[in-house]
C-alpha cells in the first residue's frame, strides 16, 4: 500500500488504473451526487445545489458499507476517488441539457481535472459512453467535444486509453446522425486529439482505409485535411513522417484513376455542394490536394490531362471550388508543367469559357444559375497559374513571362468585380513570390512587367475614393514592391505616375472614423484599423524598396517630389499621411545608412523649406512628425557632408515614439485617436536635434546649407505666401523671417524675391504674415538695395498700395532709406529717347525710358512716405532738378497727357509736376508753391515752350521767398552745366540765370563796399549799371501815360513792360513812382475787358513784390484799398483773371496777415462758403480801420454785371453785417439798403440751396435793420 500511495501523483498509480475498485461498480456514478464539500475545491457550478442535497443521505449509507473492510487510509483514498468520479460523472451527465455557457464551464473544469487525474476522467468519460448508449447523438456529439479538450490537456495518455477512444472515434466517425457531418467531425476530432499521443496507429489506419480500393468515407479525408492544414497537432518528428507517408499514399493511389467507380465518386466529392459553399470543409480541401498528388505522380501525360480537363469543366461558382481547382493544377505542375500549361490553354479557348467572357463583360446584370458556373471561370485560371509558379519553383523562370501575359489577358478581358481583383492579386503574389525565391532570378529580363504594372495602377486607381473595405491596395502595393527586384528596372515616367495613383488613391481616404462608418452597414465589417495600418505600411515598404534599389540623391528627389503636392494639401489628413511617409523614409535612410554620400542631396532647401511649414502647421501630430522628419533630415545631411561609407544593414538601436511601431504607424492622416506620440531620443549627442523646437532645429540645418540651397529654401517659403491657408501662408512668412534674419546677407537673386513677394502680398490677407514679409524686405535692404530698387521699379508704374507698402518697408531703416533714393535717382536719369519711327532695329515693345518713369514715379509716392522724410529733406537739392530735368524729358517724348488716356492712369506729364509740387509742399517750400499755384504757373510746366519760363518763374519764387537750399542748389547748377545731356544744361542755366540775377542784383545792397563792386562786377553787361536806375526810373512816367491809351490792347502790353520794369529794377522798386503805378494800375481792376483786368492785377502784384518795408506807409492805403476788389474779383469768370489769388497773397504777405499757409490753401483750393468767410475774417481782423471803406466797396460791386462778383459782394455785406450790425447801420444809406433788398431778393432764386438760405436770412436781417432805423 505504501508504495501505491507513493506513485499517486503520476498517471499510473493505483487510484487511476481501470482495475480499480470504482470500475467493478460502476452503478455507485449512478447513485452518487455531489456533496457541500465541491464548494470548498472548485468555483461555484451553475446548478442548482439544492437537487444535489436530496442524494447526499444516500450516497452516505452506500460509502459506509465498505468502511468496516477497509483501513483508514484506503478509506480516505476510496472516498476521494469516490467524489471526483461522482463530480466528473455528474458533469458528463448535465452536458446533454446544458446551455453553451455551460457547456463551455464544463469543459473548462474537466480539462482541469484530467490534468490532476488523468485515469480517472478517462475511465469515466470511457464507462459514460460503455453504460449510457440511449444517450441522445446530440449530447454524445458534446462528449466527443469534452473528450478532445480533455486529450488535448494531457501530455502523456496511457496505451489502453488510446487504443479505447481510437476504437470509439472510429466507431462513429461514419455513423449517419440527425447531425450529420457535424457528429462526424466530432468524432473525426477525437482521432486528431490521439496523433499526439498515438501517430503511428492513426497513420496506419488511415493507409489502410484509403487504399482499400473503395473510395474512402469523408471523414477520413477530414482528419487528414486537419493534419495537411494543422501540422502543429503533430509532434515535430512526426511531421516529416505524415508528409512521406502522404506521398506514398497518393502514389499508391495512381491505379485508382483508372477505376471508373472510384473516379467518379472522387469527383463527385469534389465537386459536391456542402453545408454553405462559402466554407471550405477540411476534408474537400484535402480532396483537391490528395487529387493534386496522384495526378502529380501519375506518369501517364494523357490521364493527367483528361482528369485536370475533366476538373476544370466543373462550376466555378464558388470561390473554394476555385482555389481548390487551381491548387489540383498547381500540384499537377510540379512533374507535368507542360501538360497544365497546355490544358489551361486548351481552356481558355473553349468555347464556354469564351462565351462567359463575353457574356459578363457584356452583361454583368443577365445570368441564371448555369451562367454562375461560368463566371468566374477566369478567376480559377488566374489562381492555376499562380499555384503552378508557387508549386513549380525554379522551374517557373523560363515561363514567367507567358504566364504573366495570359493573367494580364484574362484580367483585362473579363468582367471586373472583388473576386476577379482577388484572384489576380493572389495569384501574381504567388508568382512573385515563386520568382523571388528562385536564385536566378536576377539573371533573367522579364518582359511583361510593365504591363503588370499597368494594370496593378488601373486597379489602384479604380478603387472607390471614400471607403477601405478590402486589402486590394495594400496586395497591389506589395506586388509593386517586389517587382522592383526584377529586371528590367521601372521608367521614370511610368514610376511618377504609380506614385501618383499610389498617393491620390491611399491619401484622400476619409478618416478612420469616417472610413469605419462606411463600413458598418456590412454583415463582417473588416477591421478598418488595421487594414488602414497595413496599407500604410505597404505604401513604406514600397518607397523605401525604391531607395533601396536605387540609393541615389536623385531618387530621394525624385520620390519626395511626388509628396509635396500632398504636404500642402488643404485637408489635415492628408497632410498628416504625406509627412508621415516622409518621417517613416527618412528615418528608415537614418538607420541603415543605404543613401549614396557620391553625390549631394538635390533641392534639400526645398525639402527643409517644407518641412519647417509643417513644424508649425495648426495640427499637433503633423507639427511632431515634422520635427521628426527634420531631426532625421539632418542626420543625413551630416552623414553626406562627412562622407561616410555606409554600413550595411546597420540597424539602429534608436527608437524615436514610444508606442509600438503597429500604434506608430497609425498616427497618420488624421486617421489617430487621441494625443499624438511623444517624440524621444537617446542620450546620445547625435540625437540633440531630437530634443530642439522647429526654430532650433531650423537653424542649426540652415547653418550647412550651402548658398544655392538656402536660395532654394527661401523660393519654397516665398511660394507658400501664394497658398490658400492662412496658417500655411504665415507659417511661410515666418520661415522666411527665420532664414533672411540668420542668412540675408550673401543671397543671390535678391530682386527677383522681392517680385515675388510683390506678387503674393496683395492676397495675403493676415496682418501678421504681411508684415513679416515686409520686414524680411527691410532685413533684405541692409545689402541688396541695388537689385531690389531695379526690381521693384517693374512694378511700380503706377504704384499700387502694396507695392508702396513694399517701398516703405525697403527704406524703414534710415541709412537705406537714403540709398534708395539715391538709386532712384541714378534710374530717374537713364532716359533714353524712344525710337524714332523710321528705326526698323528696335523692337517695338522695347521702351527702355519706362525705368525712368517708373523711377519718377516711385520717387513721388515715396516724398509722402514717413519712412523717406529725412531724405528727401537731405537730398532736396538733387531731387528738384532731378524733377525739373524729367518734366522736360517727358516733354520731349511727347507722353499723351491725361485727357488723352485713361483717367484712372495718371499721365506721365502730370506725374512729373506732382512729383515737383508734392517736393516742395512736403519739405517746407510751401512758399514758392504757392508762388506758382496762385498764379497758375503750373501750366507752363505742360509745353516745352513756355518750359523756361515756368523754371524762370520757380526761380524767382526761391530767391524772393529767401529758400534755404539756393546755395545747395548753386552747388549741383555747375557739374550740371557740363552734362552731356543738352535737357541738363537746359535746366541747369535757366535756374543759374534766375537766381544769379536776384542774388548779384541782392548784393548790390551789401555793407561792405568790396562785395557790392564784386557784385556790380558780376552782373556786368549782363543787367545794368547803377546809372541805368534812373534812367529806367524816369521812363516810368511816360509808360504811366500809356495807361490812358483807348486802345487797351496797347495798354495790357505798357503793363507788362511796367512789370518787366520792377521785375529787372529788382529791390531798388519804382521810387516815387509806386504810388502813381499804384493808383493807376487800381483804376483798371474793373476794366470790362478780361486781359485788362488781368494784366492790371498782374502788375499790382509785381510792384508789391518791390516794395521794400520802409515804402509800406506811402502805398499802405493803395494796398489796402485794393483788397476788397481783389478779393470779390476771386469769382471772376475769367480764368486770366485768376491773377488776383497771387496778387491778392502777395498783398496778404506785404501787410503780414497770418495764418499765411492757411490762407494760402485757402486761395489755392477752398472754394465754398466756408473759404470766403475765412478769407472775409482775415480782412477784418487785419484792416478794422479801414472798415468803412471796405464795405463801401462791397456796396458799390452791387452794381457789377458780373453774377459771381455781385453774390460775392453780397455775401461779404453779409457777413459783415452779421458780425458789425451796428458800425453797419450807421453807415449805409436808405438807398444802400434798398439796393441791398433788390440783391438778397435776386440770391433767393439762386440755384444753389446755400445761397438761398444765406439771402432769406439777410433778408430778414435787413427788415429788422429797416425798421429800427424809422423808429
Amino acid at each position: 500500500m505504501d508504495g501505491h500511495h507513493s506513485n499517486r501523483s503520476h498517471s499510473r498509480s493505483p487510484i487511476d488504473r481501470p482495475s480499480s475498485a470504482m470500475s467493478h461498480n460502476p452503478r455507485i456514478f449512478s447513485h452518487v451526487s455531489v456533496p457541500t464539500k465541491e464548494s470548498l475545491t472548485c468555483t461555484k457550478e451553475p446548478q442548482d445545489n439544492a437537487s444535489w442535497d436530496r442524494e447526499s443521505h444516500t450516497t452516505t449509507m452506500l460509502l459506509c458499507r465498505s468502511k468496516s473492510s477497509q483501513t483508514p487510509l484506503e478509506h480516505q483514498l476510496f472516498m476521494e476517488e469516490a467524489y471526483n468520479s461522482a463530480v466528473c460523472f455528474k458533469m458528463l451527465r448535465d452536458i446533454g441539457t446544458s446551455d453553451l455557457l455551460q457547456v463551455k464551464y464544463i469543459t473548462k473544469k474537466i480539462k482541469k481535472m484530467a490534468q490532476r487525474s488523468p485515469n480517472l476522467v478517462m475511465e469515466t468519460i470511457h464507462d459514460y459512453f460503455k453504460n449510457n448508449p440511449e444517450i441522445s447523438c446530440r449530447h454524445r456529439f458534446r462528449l466527443f467535444q469534452v473528450l478532445v479538450a480533455a486529450i488535448g490537456a494531457l501530455d502523456v495518455l496511457e496505451e489502453t486509453w488510446q487504443k479505447c477512444f481510437m476504437q470509439l472515434a472510429l466507431e462513429h466517425m461514419t455513423k449517419s446522425t440527425e447531425l450529420d457531418v457535424t457528429y462526424q467531425d466530432a468524432a473525426s476530432n477525437v482521432l486528431l486529439a490521439l496523433c499526439r499521443h498515438s501517430w503511428p496507429a492513426v497513420a496506419k489506419h488511415l493507409e489502410t482505409e484509403l487504399l482499400t480500393g473503395v473510395f474512402p468515407h469523408r471523414s477520413l479525408f477530414y482528419v487528414m485535411g486537419i493534419l495537411f492544414s494543422q501540422e502543429e497537432l503533430l509532434k515535430k518528428e512526426d511531421r516529416k513522417n505524415w508528409k512521406d507517408l502522404l506521398s506514398q499514399m497518393a502514389r499508391k493511389s495512381v491505379p485508382f484513376l483508372n477505376m471508373d467507380v472510384w473516379s467518379k465518386e472522387l469527383l463527385w466529392a469534389i465537386t459536391k455542394s456542402g453545408r454553405t459553399q462559402q466554407e471550405h470543409s477540411p476534408d474537400k480541401a484535402f480532396l483537391f490536394t490528395y487529387y493534386g498528388l496522384i495526378l502529380q505522380a501519375e506518369e501517364n501525360s494523357t490521364t493527367v490531362r483528361i482528369h485536370l480537363k475533366t476538373l476544370l469543366e466543373t462550376s466555378h461558382q464558388w470561390a473554394k471550388q476555385r482555389e481548390g481547382i487551381a491548387l489540383t493544377v498547381g500540384l499537377v505542375a510540379v512533374r507535368h508543367l507542360d501538360d497544365a500549361w497546355a490544358i489551361l490553354e486548351q481552356f481558355g479557348r473553349s468555347t464556354p469559357f469564351k462565351w462567359s467572357l463575353q457574356n459578363f463583360s457584356l452583361k454583368p446584370h443577365s445570368h441564371n444559375l448555369e451562367d454562375l458556373r461560368w463566371k468566374w471561370a477566369s478567376c480559377t485560371i488566374l489562381l492555376s497559374y499562380g499555384q503552378m509558379a508557387a508549386w513549380a519553383k525554379s522551374y517557373i523562370l523560363p515561363w514567367v513571362d507567358n504566364i504573366l501575359s495570359r493573367m494580364i489577358f484574362y484580367f483585362r478581358f473579363s468582367s471586373w468585380d472583388e473576386t476577379l481583383k482577388q484572384s489576380f492579386l493572389t495569384a501574381v503574389t504567388m508568382l512573385v513570390g515563386a520568382i523571388s525565391r528562385s536564385e536566378g532570378a536576377h539573371s533573367y529580363e522579364f518582359s511583361q512587367t510593365s504591363e503588370l504594372l499597368e494594370c496593378l495602377m488601373t486597379m489602384i486607381e479604380k478603387e472607390p475614393e471614400d471607403t477601405l473595405l478590402t486589402s486590394i491596395r495594400q496586395q497591389a502595393i506589395n506586388i509593386i514592391s517586389s517587382l522592383c527586384e526584377l529586371r528590367p528596372p521601372m521608367d521614370m515616367d511610368r514610376k511618377s505616375r504609380l506614385l501618383s495613383i499610389c498617393f491620390r488613391s491611399i491619401f484622400t481616404l476619409p478618416q478612420l472614423d469616417v472610413l469605419e462608418k462606411h463600413s458598418s452597414h456590412l454583415l463582417e465589417p473588416p477591421n478598418i484599423q488595421g487594414l488602414f495600418s497595413q496599407t500604410m505600411e505597404a505604401l513604406d515598404h514600397m518607397l523605401q524598396c525604391f531607395m533601396v534599389q536605387n540609393p541615389t540623391a536623385n531618387e530621394l528627389h525624385f520620390l519626395l517630389s511626388h509628396l509635396y503636392i500632398w504636404l500642402t494639401s488643404e485637408k489635415t489628413q492628408e497632410r498628416q499621411r504625406a509627412v508621415h511617409r516622409c518621417t517613416t523614409l527618412f528615418k528608415f535612410l537614418t538607420d541603415k545608412c543605404c543613401l549614396s554620400t557620391k553625390e549631394n542631396f538635390i533641392r534639400i532647401g526645398q525639402l527643409v523649406a517644407m518641412l519647417g511649414l509643417l513644424c508649425q502647421d495648426s495640427d499637433r501630430t503633423i507639427q511632431s512628425f515634422s520635427l521628426e522628419a527634420l531631426g532625421h533630415l539632418y542626420q543625413l545631411l551630416m552623414h553626406q557632408k562627412a562622407q561616410e561609407t555606409p554600413e550595411v544593414e546597420r540597424e539602429s538601436p534608436r527608437e524615436l515614439f514610444g508606442p509600438d511601431a503597429e500604434e506608430a504607424s497609425l498616427w497618420s492622416s488624421g486617421d489617430q485617436k487621441g494625443s499624438p506620440p511623444i517624440l524621444w531620443g537617446t542620450a546620445s549627442k547625435d540625437d540633440s536635434i531630437f530634443h530642439m523646437n522647429s526654430s532650433q532645429a531650423l537653424k542649426v540645418i540652415t547653418n550647412h546649407l550651402e548658398t544655392a540651397e538656402l536660395t532654394d529654401l527661401i523660393w519654397t517659403a516665398i511660394d507658400g505666401l501664394g497658398s490658400t491657408s492662412s496658417s500655411w501662408v504665415q507659417a511661410a512668412a515666418d520661415l522666411l523671417l527665420l532664414v533672411i534674419q540668420e542668412h540675408g546677407d550673401g543671397l543671390a537673386t535678391v530682386g527677383k524675391m522681392g517680385q515675388a513677394i510683390h506678387h503674393h502680398l496683395c492676397a495675403i490677407q493676415m496682418p501678421q504674415a504681411k508684415d513679416s514679409a515686409l520686414r524680411v524686405i527691410t532685413l533684405l535692404a541692409r545689402n541688396h538695395i541695388p537689385e531690389l530698387v531695379a526690381a521693384f521699379l517693374d512694378f511700380s508704374s503706377p504704384l499700387d498700395s502694396h507695392a508702396f507698402r513694399l517701398w516703405r518697408a525697403l527704406g524703414a531703416e534710415e541709412p537705406a532709406s537714403y540709398l534708395i533714393l539715391t538709386v532712384l535717382l541714378a534710374w530717374l536719369q537713364k532716359r533714353p529717347l524712344p525710337p524714332s519711327v523710321d528705326d526698323s532695329s528696335s523692337c517695338p515693345k522695347e521702351k527702355p525710358y519706362l525705368r525712368s518713369l517708373a523711377a519718377m514715379n516711385t520717387i513721388h509716392e515715396l516724398q509722402f512716405a514717413r519712412e523717406f522724410k529725412k531724405a528727401v529733406q537731405d537730398i532736396f537739392p538733387q531731387l528738384f532738378l532731378a524733377h525739373l530735368t524729367q518734366m522736360h524729358y517727358i516733354l520731349e517724348l511727347n507722353q499723351p497727357t491725361e485727357s488723352e488716356q485713361e483717367a484712372a492712369m495718371p499721365s506721365p506729364q502730370s506725374t512729373s509736376l506732382e512729383a515737383l509740387k508734392s517736393l516742395l509742399s512736403t519739405t517746407g517750400h510751401w512758399h514758392d508753391f504757392a508762388h506758382l499755384e496762385l498764379q497758375s504757373a503750373w501750366e507752363y510746366f505742360t509745353s516745352i515752350h513756355t518750359y523756361p519760363q515756368a523754371v524762370g518763374l520757380l526761380a524767382r519764387a526761391m530767391v524772393q521767398n529767401h529758400c534755404t537750399q539756393i546755395k545747395a542748389l548753386l552747388g549741383y547748377l555747375l557739374p550740371n552745366l557740363q552734362s552731356q545731356q543738352e535737357r541738363e544744361r537746359k535746366t541747369a542755366i535757366l535756374l543759374l540765370i534766375e537766381a544769379a540775377l536776384t542774388v548779384l542784383a541782392q548784393s548790390l545792397q551789401d555793407p561792405s563796399s568790396e562785395i557790392r563792386v564784386a557784385s556790380l562786377q558780376g552782373l556786368g553787361n549782363i543787367l545794368f549799371h547803377p546809372e541805368k536806375e534812373s534812367l529806367l526810373q524816369g521812363q516810368l512816367p511816360a509808360f504811366l501815360n500809356g495807361f490812358f491809351q483807348k486802345n487797351k490792347a496797347v495798354v495790357v502790353g505798357i503793363m507788362g513792360i511796367v512789370s518787366d520794369v520792377l521785375h529787372r529794377l529788382g529791390t531798388q522798386g519804382a521810387g516815387a513812382q509806386s504810388l502813381n503805378i499804384a493808383i493807376n494800375t487800381r483804376y483798371y481792376f474793373d476794366d470790362e475787358q478780361d486781359k485788362v483786368r488781368a494784366a492790371a492785377m498782374a502788375l499790382f502784384g509785381d510792384l508789391v513784390a518791390t516794395v521794400a518795408d520802409k515804402e509800406l506807409s506811402n502805398l499802405r492805403t493803395q494796398v489796402c484799398q485794393s483788397m476788397v476788389p481783389l478779393l470779390l474779383h476771386l469769382k471772376d469768370q475769367c480764368p486770366a483773371v485768376v491773377t488776383a489769388k497771387f496778387t491778392f497773397y502777395r498783398c496778404a504777405v506785404l501787410l503780414r496777415w497770418q495764418p499765411r499757409y492757411t490762407l494760402f490753401c485757402t486761395l489755392a483750393w477752398e472754394t465754398g462758403l466756408s473759404a470766403r468767410h475765412f478769407l472775409w475774417t482775415c480782412l477784418m481782423n487785419h484792416s478794422q480801420e479801414e472798415f468803412s471803406i471796405h464795405l463801401s466797396q462791397a456796396i458799390n460791386y452791387l452794381h457789377s454785371r458780373h453774377r459771381h462778383i455781385k453774390t460775392w459782394a453780397a455775401f461779404f455785406i453779409g457777413y459783415t453785417t452779421c458780425n458789425h450790425p451796428q458800425a453797419v447801420s450807421q453807415i449805409i444809406s436808405d438807398n444802400d439798403i434798398k439796393l441791398l433788398f433788390s440783391t438778397f431778393k435776386e440770391l433767393k432764386k439762386d440755384p444753389e440751396p446755400g445761397i438761398r438760405e444765406f439771402a432769406s436770412r439777410q433778408l430778414s436781417f435787413f427788415w429788422k435793420m429797416s425798421a429800427r432805423s424809422k423808429k
